[in-house]
């Protein structure tokens, strides 16, 4: 039932992109961010601009990672070495710190001007494994988790919250380690055996490959269906009601 494996008594979601259509504001806000930072760089070492590629880079590189550990995995791809900085740089600033919160404030800027939209095929799942008696958990590496559940009306649908802000708190290691899941699974008091992870990020569905869950589902937002299948996920689906629809049938 839901596509689930007998004995799955919880469902861990990820939020960005499987709940919520913030993954789009995050990918504009990433590329806006470095886009502003590579074209200084290349100004002041004499180099070719080459924009930020809000498909490959995004995906390789910072989706569904912590805001921070993005920033890096980039940069590193691109072979440039920032200072970290301190969480206090301004935003701008060229350290690891300051281009982060260069991020955050656009995509809060973003998310400010557009609200909050939610994929509806999810929300029908949630309310119907919920009303099956499973569990549910979000566990997302953003920091503004719980002000986007509010502002979408969905903080009620979810049992347990694992987001960047509980991360940094308990040092859990951010996507693709499986800490967040896990320590999610941990909270609902089961095992990773017994829950089902949903992501659409690569970095997620390497993260409930990792912890050795019940299943793991990828949500196809964005025509990766093999890259989600060849780093973890075992199904794959574009809306989660699809798996509700096999149900029906």
């Amino acid at each position: 039932m839901f596509g689930l494996p007998d004995g799955v008594k919880a469902c861990l979601f990820d939020m960005d992109g499987v709940v919520t259509q913030t993954a789009i504001v995050h990918a504009a806000a990433w590329k806006e961010m470095f886009d502003e930072f590579l074209s200084a760089h290349a100004r002041s070492t004499g180099t070719q601009f080459v924009p930020f590629d809000a498909h490959a880079e995004y995906d390789a590189c910072v989706d569904g990672k912590p805001r921070l550990d993005g920033t890096r995995s980039f940069l590193e791809s691109r072979g440039i070495e920032l200072p970290e900085g301190t969480p206090d740089d301004p935003p701008g600033t060229p350290t690891v710190y300051g281009l982060s919160n260069r991020k955050n404030d656009l995509v809060l800027a973003k998310l400010a001007a557009g609200g909050v939209q939610v994929y509806e095929g999810t929300v029908t799942y949630i309310r119907s494994v919920r009303g099956k008696g499973i569990s549910t958990a979000i566990v997302s590496s953003s920091a503004n988790t719980k002000q986007i559940l509010d502002s979408a009306g969905l903080a009620d649908l979810f049992d347990v919250r694992v987001d960047g802000l509980i991360a940094k708190e308990r040092g859990l290691r951010g996507k693709p380690a499986p800490d967040t899941f896990l320590a999610a699974a941990e909270e609902l008091h089961l095992t990773a055996a017994q829950a089902a992870v949903f992501e659409d990020a690569l970095a997620g569905v390497e993260a409930g490959r990792a912890g050795h869950f019940a299943r793991v589902i990828g949500v196809d937002r964005v025509g990766q269906a093999e890259e989600l299948s060849q780093h973890g996920a075992d199904v794959v689906v574009k809306d989660l009601a699809e798996l509700l629809d096999k149900d029906a049938r």
